[in-house]
């Protein structure tokens, strides 16, 4: 009782000494909120094609690159492949996630490639009118669309045709059931939203949210459009899903990779870093992969191994680096492997391997895919969010010719999905 006297009494006093007059009041500025690369994009149309074709053929590479290994253990992936470098068949039975297709050759993308492609079909029927509202719509559509095909002549005179039509409606359902409920009211979507995928905290928005980079005259505006749209996260997720689309608009505008990792500081519209407490907990760990990554620089290895130390650090086949190198990858792996989480696409999880990875590579488009992807977990979404942002950066043609080709050519002729047409789609609405 007498510290609730004490702070009544010490409430009063403020409240009467604020009402004083003051006969000289000063009252210093409060800084000025600078959007982070505020000025809109500086590019032609051949070179906002340029950028827009690399961020998607990048993308697609990324999801290609880890289409045989996804959800794979690091170890698993030097007994099978030792160290990839670059595409391999994606030798794996067909899922609703993954490639609709059994045992696929080399280039052959997963859903990360899939969500590219209905995006810009999103883009295109609503450039104008980019709403959370209309984004629900547009899903629970396509849902709609999907699950008519069942009643097609083809699937009732042919057993073997409803398969493809079952990967189809297994893979946008659980979307469309969130959609589905944005659309009909608060209280149905909390109730979707909480279940969706198990009610995990997944990478759902991360899946689809860069693209906003790619159409967003700024970052900040980015930001806004990824976290709007992210529909499906629940959490930081919402944050994080937010954050890769304003990182991808970054690249379109710079090739210094810290300046576009810098995003991550500069870009919080909503607050979070002001969040009593906890703070911001993308900023934090994406601060501390950074630091992994600094001080792991720093690290002095020894000349000479012992046989444990051998066995531990043994090189995979294939790799391309120093004794040296890959003792710092290998411990830098070690550390995330410190931090996974119950399932491999947690949104988390996939955050800190992105920062890790786009921090290692420096830059470079190989070397960050190839951290990624020999990592494992859920290296194909991982993947094809940092080749976006790369892609973004580089523009298609720096590109390396090999992967960008065959990527090119096997989503083209094999899965249907012209990548090129896509970025001239994206370059007639938004140029």
């Amino acid at each position: 009782m007498k510290i609730k006297n004490m702070t009544v009494a010490a409430l009063t006093f403020f409240v009467l000494f604020a009402c004083k007059e003051f006969k000289n009041n000063v009252d210093l500025p409060a800084p000025k909120l600078v959007a982070y690369g505020a000025d809109s994009l500086r590019l032609s149309k051949d070179q906002y094609y340029d950028r827009v074709l690399g961020a998607l053929v990048g993308s697609a590479i990324g999801d290609a690159m880890g289409a045989s290994t996804e959800m794979w253990y690091r170890e698993d992936i030097r007994l099978r492949y030792g160290y990839i470098l670059g595409h391999t068949p994606s030798v794996r039975s067909q899922s609703p996630e993954g490639p609709w297709g059994n045992n696929l050759m080399a280039g052959a993308t997963t859903d990360d490639t899939r969500w590219k492609y209905l995006m810009v079909k999103y883009f295109d029927r609503y450039h104008a009118q980019m709403t959370p509202s209309n984004f629900a719509d547009f899903i629970g559509q396509y849902y709609e669309s999907v699950a008519k095909t069942f009643a097609d002549k083809e699937v009732v005179s042919n057993p073997d045709a409803i398969d493809s039509k079952i990967e189809k409606l297994d893979w946008i359902k659980e979307w469309a059931r969130v959609a589905m409920a944005y659309s009909a009211g608060d209280r149905e979507y909390q109730l979707a939203l909480n279940r969706f995928y198990g009610g995990e905290m997944s990478c759902a928005g991360q899946l689809y949210t860069p693209m906003f980079g790619l159409v967003a005259k700024t970052p900040d505006d980015a930001y806004n459009l990824g976290y709007e749209h992210a529909i499906f996260d629940i959490g930081y997720a919402k944050d994080i899903s937010a954050l890769v689309a304003a990182i991808t608009n970054m690249a379109l505008r710079t090739q210094n990779i810290d300046s576009i990792l810098n995003t991550v500081t500069f870009v919080d519209p909503l607050g979070y870093q002001d969040s009593r407490l906890v703070g911001r907990i993308a900023y934090s760990v994406a601060d501390g992969a950074i630091r992994n990554v600094l001080e792991n620089r720093r690290l002095a290895v020894p000349d000479t191994l012992t046989a444990e130390e051998m066995m531990t650090y043994k090189i995979p086949a294939g790799y391309p680096g120093t004794q040296e190198e890959w003792m710092r990858q290998e411990m830098l792996y070690q550390l995330l492997e410190k931090n996974e989480k119950a399932i491999p696409f947690h949104s988390g999880e996939i955050w800190e391997i992105l920062i890790t990875g786009l921090k290692f590579g420096e830059g470079d488009f190989k070397k960050t895919l190839q951290f990624i992807i020999n990592y494992g977990r859920d290296n194909d979404t991982v993947g094809a969010v940092a080749g976006m942002i790369l892609g973004a950066k580089d523009g298609f043609s720096h590109l390396p010719l090999d992967l960008r080709s065959q990527t090119i050519k096997v989503n083209r002729d094999v899965l249907g999905i012209d990548l090129e047409a896509l970025a001239s789609e994206i370059v007639v609405d938004f140029k």
